[in-house]
């Protein structure tokens, strides 16, 4: 006879974008045996994309988000490039770069300042009632401004670059891109850049104070040695929209460099379990679930060995002292590390809008089908984001694979909400702080799970703690 075994599930996880639940399964003596995050909804993109023409691919796979579409679009215009065999023109790369840089400032920012902040400045054990944005909208008005505006400017960039803010699917073309940057539009970003830098430099002078008070959280909260891999430089630099891929492991050694990214299929598998929708992505040659790994923006900076524009290589080397041999192994630093990047973004923006290049009305080379299969790979918010196209003789669709960058956290999410369960769940009796911190370390990750999967209807928060005979001992609901 096989004893049922006790669970507690908090569904869905508040304040990530998407639905998944947490599944806390524990021993007889209520102890904490492990925990799941687990993905409950179906994601078709890669079935319903075939028979369609290849063209069509930026437009629809960008609506698998509205947080990040620009990442969805620059990842498939890039396997269309490779479908029709041209290089975009220098400043149709340019543009591209910097509305990439958009898209990673306004997504951060919306982590950073409207998911994370309420825990970590009104406390992972406040009133869940007042612990939201709008509870910190009015505690703290002045910072929560400061969130608004510096999302503001990252969307400002995509839509003066692309025409709209959100799925900006008719700018972006296979080759390039289909108009140019106007002056005044370039104007315009350039003369609200310095409130920008400004905001992002005192809220990381915020962040760093903040932490002082959070100890055990750094120390708690996913806190674990992993691989990490993102794409570099050929230097070893940051990168976001090119560049090949790196992977060290959770001591900071150099385990791979300078993979080709469009041959991911070699060195990256995709392993699936029964409890959850969403993949295993594992590095092959440690097979699976030893070759697990993180992404995002703790991993690019582990994996970097500088920025490129000054201040975000002064605070990366801040950053680095985090970690033994400069590898941060904590997922509750994918906050600081968010913070890094948007300096990053700003500092890159403002380079690329100074080059008088930017404004050249060469922003397209035309050609039609030339093989019959692309990828294309760039660093979204959250992680490496791959789309991988196969066509016909037409340029029509025959197979998709795509690699979404939440998936290839989901390894590193079922550790690190055991390791706090763990730690923080005591069984007989549910507190709200103690089921936050489990959600709060997600949110560290960011998953954006409506990339990954889709849900219909609404998905009220319902936690049950029921013993091993089924019976309900406690009920929390939101």
């Amino acid at each position: 006879m096989v004893k049922e075994t006790k669970t507690i599930v908090i569904a869905p996880i508040t304040r990530i974008e998407g639905h998944a639940k947490v599944t806390i399964r524990l021993n007889e003596d209520d102890s904490v045996k492990d925990a799941r995050f687990q993905v409950v909804d179906f994601r078709g993109f890669e079935k319903f994309s075939q028979g369609r023409p290849y063209y069509e691919m930026p437009s629809i796979t960008s609506r698998s988000c509205g947080i990040c579409p620009v990442s969805h679009l620059l990842a498939s215009a890039k396997a269309c490039d490779a479908i029709v065999g041209v290089t975009p023109p220098a400043t149709a790369i340019m543009l591209r770069r910097l509305i990439h840089m958009g898209q990673i400032i306004q997504s951060h920012a919306l982590n950073f300042f409207y998911l994370s902040a309420p825990d970590l400045l009104l406390g992972m054990d406040s009133d869940p009632a007042q612990r939201n944005i709008f509870g910190l909208i009015k505690k703290k008005p002045e910072l929560a401004m400061q969130g608004i505006k510096l999302r503001k400017f990252g969307q400002e960039i995509i839509e003066k670059v692309a025409g709209k803010r959100i799925h900006s699917s008719e700018w972006i073309v296979p080759g390039g891109a289909k108009w140019p940057l106007k002056k005044e539009n370039a104007d315009y970003l350039q003369s609200q850049l310095p409130e920008a830098l400004d905001i992002t430099l005192k809220t990381i002078k915020m962040f760093k104070t903040c932490i002082m008070g959070l100890e055990e959280e750094v120390e708690c909260l996913g806190n674990f040695p992993s691989y990490h891999l993102g794409l570099v430089t050929k230097s070893g630099g940051l990168e976001h929209y090119d560049g090949n891929i790196r992977i060290v492991d959770g001591a900071g050694k150099v385990v791979a460099d300078q993979l080709d990214p469009a041959k991911y299929y070699e060195y990256i598998g995709e392993a699936v379990e029964p409890w959850t929708f969403m993949k295993f992505p594992y590095y092959k040659p440690l097979g699976y679930p030893e070759g697990d790994y993180r992404v995002g923006p703790l991993s690019r900076l582990n994996v970097a060995s500088h920025c490129g524009t000054s201040l975000a290589d002064e605070e990366l080397k801040e950053f680095k002292k985090l970690g033994k041999n400069g590898c941060v192994n904590s997922t509750f630093h994918y906050h600081y590390a968010r913070l890094v990047e948007v300096l990053f973004c700003i500092e890159t923006a403002k380079n690329l809008l100074e080059d008088p290049a930017i404004l050249s009305e060469w922003v397209s080379s035309k050609a039609s089908v030339n093989t019959f299969e692309g990828v294309g790979v760039a660093e979204a918010p959250r992680g490496t984001l791959i789309h991988h196209y196969t066509v016909d003789l037409n340029g029509m669709i025959t197979w998709v694979n795509m690699i979404i960058a939440t998936e290839h956290n989901n390894s590193a999410y079922n550790k690190a909400v055991t390791q706090v369960a763990k730690k923080y769940v005591k069984a007989r009796k549910l507190e709200e702080g103690m089921l936050n911190r489990v959600e709060a370390v997600i949110r560290a990750f960011d998953p954006c799970l409506s990339c990954a999967t889709h849900a219909i209807g609404s998905m009220p928060l319902e936690v049950q703690l029921v013993d091993s005979h089924g019976t309900q001992l406690d009920r929390i609901t939101r």
